[in-house]
């Protein structure tokens, strides 16, 4: 009887066993989704008193020649872990790249010490910054108008750096009032959104956080109507145009879902 009882009770015994089993097995594939959740996408700048460390780069013009770089170096300022930059009379963007990734949110810090009072977005001779923040985003290239794609695969032909199809860049302007977007007057393939303006506000850490998703459709709205993955972000500082001396600083820099 003992032996008649244990085998018509081990087939619910089975059936308990592997419930647990597949309870124990999901909880731990939601902790390790949670876990990588809380992974960061970007990695920190590197130590104190040096040059940014991998993957963080440095990447200038396609056809830069022999204008000179903006040079970045992590320092920390005011209790931040930050990288500064100082754009003279040249140009450079601190690039992080990223496997495709889907995430909607990106905030940082920002501070200008140095602005630049000549630059003006709207013009070829204006069109430095003195500070932006990067998104790029895999759109299709088949979305974009025959001579834009020309264009880029040109631009794409004289670096081995890779050029994104559609980026999304966010400034601290001196004279376009906050909230102006617009295309960059060398390429569509960049366009801006000014989140500070003036100089009333410098040698001050300003935090920002913005919806890049729903930026991207603002900005890109005209040739996709879906957000693609983002590709990477980058850092920056000009002044190559106007012929300018600036100094930045950014901090902080998370992706987020």
């Amino acid at each position: 009887m003992h032996n008649a009882h244990t085998l018509s009770s081990s087939p619910s015994r089975t059936r308990t066993l592997l419930s647990l089993s597949l309870a124990v097995a999901a909880q731990f594939l939601a902790i390790n989704d949670r876990a990588a959740a809380a992974e960061p996408a970007l990695s920190g700048f590197g130590a104190a008193g040096g040059a940014p460390q991998a993957p963080w780069h440095v990447q200038g013009l396609p056809t830069q020649g022999s204008k000179p770089l903006t040079r970045f170096s992590v320092v920390d300022l005011d209790g931040k872990r930050a990288v500064k930059m100082e754009a003279d009379e040249s140009y450079a963007n601190l690039v992080h790249p990223l496997s495709p990734v889907t995430l909607s949110h990106l905030a940082w810090q920002w501070r200008v010490e140095k602005p630049l009072d000549t630059s003006d977005l709207r013009s070829r001779s204006g069109d430095d910054t003195v500070i932006k923040v990067c998104v790029f985003f895999d759109m299709p290239i088949d979305n974009m108008s025959f001579t834009d794609r020309q264009l880029l695969r040109l631009a794409r032909s004289k670096t081995t750096d890779f050029q994104p199809t559609a980026t999304v860049c966010y400034v601290w302007d001196t004279q376009l009032p906050i909230g102006t977007t617009l295309d960059n007057v060398f390429t569509r393939r960049v366009r801006y959104v000014v989140l500070q303006s003036g100089n009333d506000k410098l040698n001050r850490w300003l935090p920002e956080k913005r919806d890049i998703s729903a930026d991207f459709l603002k900005l890109f709205g005209d040739e996709s109507k879906t957000v693609p993955p983002v590709l990477g972000v980058s850092v920056g500082a000009d002044s190559d145009n106007t012929k300018g001396h600036t100094i930045s600083y950014v901090s902080g820099v998370v992706l987020e879902p």
